[in-house]
């Protein structure tokens, strides 16, 4: 089981389980039998509880969210697009938790089992309706299917069972608290009870030490050795969508590469994007982005980084395509032209003649072939940067490889005749 994401006492995130063979069974306690027996005997349809229990069991539920009274996914059915499923369980009151608080310290071994993730009979068995009965799990779903459950939800109920098996936090969570929440009310009856028992008993004595003894000095033992780094960043915890909530795939992209910016800085002591601009950091995180196709998704990251910097998405492709080809070195070549000293720019007019190539037309920092299409442009650290553009227009883009040799930065453009 994977760790669970915490976003706050009231709401956990749990990555996707894993599928499961079908004759292992959904849940292993009987509190999680339980969950499923309220599923079961509240459903309309027995067709519709068996196709979700195979989606639950294929994997098909995605990341579950678990807050107060709702438990929250995305299920994938048979269309392109999952559907978002939610399940909703009436939250207890604040009698019924008093009533559950004082059936809990009144046992030493509840709070030990609950602290090993055991429910036991006796606790739910304590006056309150912590386990759902038949009736009480009210499934919704984005899905047109009309019944109750529908296949989506059914899966989601299925699935949340698996996480109710490993940890009954998730049901308290679900009837409204959270674990640290309960645990530190129950460390506060449990030790009013010991204060009165105590009382009851007299007092004790108290404890000490010589003074003399408490003030010789000793040597404090060495701290541990730090614990090794990572190989690698571990992947950040899924988030659904919600309405009017951050878009789930920006969130990850974000986290990623904080991920990866965090692992770098416990590896080597250095931030290795620390001392870039805003409009660097844009560039570098729009470059990252997989694929060079401009789909939806990546349309919108490119309209939203272009707008936090004051720029136009335009601006950010061609941006990106500078950074691909030489990070911020390339980036500084599409958008900060120079003079450069004599020497290594004045040797390569000769060298692109020796080639069999025309006379290129300097201006500064560019070398400018006489058709117009194709460009040089010498970088700071001593690299060749090939640009193209449609003869007679300005509208040059960063194309190819950089090289220190000019001709060897044309690679990939055409042959001679061509360039």
């Amino acid at each position: 089981m994977a760790a669970p994401g915490r976003d706050g006492e009231h709401r956990r995130t749990f990555p996707a389980l894993p599928p499961r063979p079908a004759d292992a069974g959904l849940a292993g306690t009987w509190w999680g039998n339980a969950w499923v027996t309220a599923l079961e005997e509240g459903a309309l349809d027995a067709a519709r509880l068996a196709r979700g229990r195979g989606y639950a069991e294929r994997g098909h539920v995605d990341a579950v969210t678990v807050t107060p009274g709702l438990v929250l996914a995305y299920v994938q059915g048979s269309r392109p697009r999952p559907y978002r499923v939610q399940v909703r369980l009436r939250t207890l009151g604040d009698d019924d938790w008093r009533r559950f608080l004082d059936a809990a310290v009144e046992r030493p071994g509840h709070i030990a089992a609950l602290l090993d993730k055991e429910l036991p009979h006796s606790l739910a068995d304590c006056g309150v309706p912590l386990l759902p009965g038949p009736g009480d799990l009210a499934p919704q779903c984005s899905c047109p299917d009309s019944g109750h459950p529908c296949k989506h939800a059914a899966a989601l109920c299925y699935q949340t069972a698996r996480l109710l098996d490993a940890d009954p936090f998730v049901l308290l969570l679900l009837r409204g608290r959270g674990e640290r929440e309960l645990l530190d009310a129950l460390s506060r009856l449990n030790a009013a009870r010991a204060a009165r028992a105590a009382q009851e008993r007299g007092p004790a004595p108290l404890p000490g030490v010589r003074a003399g003894a408490a003030l010789t000095g000793r040597a404090l033992p060495p701290l541990p050795a730090p614990l090794p780094t990572p190989p690698h960043p571990e992947q950040p915890p899924s988030y659904p969508a919600a309405p009017g909530g951050p878009d789930p795939f920006a969130l990850d992209q974000l986290a990623t590469d904080a991920a990866a910016r965090a692992h770098a800085l416990l590896a080597t002591g250095r931030d290795p994007v620390g001392s870039l601009t805003l409009w660097q950091d844009a560039v570098r995180l729009a470059a990252a982005r997989p694929g060079s196709g401009l789909t939806a998704g990546t349309r919108a990251l490119y309209a939203s980084l272009a707008g936090a910097t004051g720029r136009d998405p335009a601006e950010l492709a061609r941006a990106v395509a500078a950074w691909r080809q030489g990070g911020p070195d390339g980036l500084d070549v599409l958008e900060e032209p120079w003079d450069p000293p004599a020497g290594r720019f004045d040797r390569a007019r000769p060298l692109l003649l020796a080639a069999d190539l025309p006379a290129f037309r300097p201006w500064r920092n560019h070398l400018t072939h006489p058709r117009g299409h194709v460009q040089l442009r010498l970088g700071r650290t001593g690299l060749w940067y090939a640009y193209e553009s449609e003869p007679g227009r300005e509208d040059w883009w960063p194309r190819g490889t950089p090289d220190p040799d000019p001709v060897g930065a044309l690679t990939g453009l055409g042959g001679p005749g061509d360039v």
